[in-house]
């Protein structure tokens, strides 16, 4: 991942994560588990480091309880 733009945008989503997973009081074990992932996952989109999949979207909505464009909308 070169991009400038694409690096802002992962950053900027992951800091949205971080912040709605710390406001539903979950650790990040707690939500790699609902997810079923690695944590070290986890913390690499916080860190705005990978580009999450759809379907990794998509569980990580379930997990919070939210809507995808909930979680999107940052």
């Amino acid at each position: 991942m070169n991009n400038l733009r694409d690096k802002k945008i992962l950053t900027a989503f992951g800091q949205h994560l971080r912040k709605l997973r710390i406001e539903k009081g979950m650790t990040l074990q707690a939500l790699a588990f609902e997810v079923e992932t690695e944590i070290s996952q986890i913390h690499r989109i916080e860190k705005g480091e990978i580009n999450p999949t759809l379907s990794t979207l998509n569980a990580l909505s379930r997990a919070l309880q939210l809507s995808l464009p909930e979680l999107l909308s940052f």
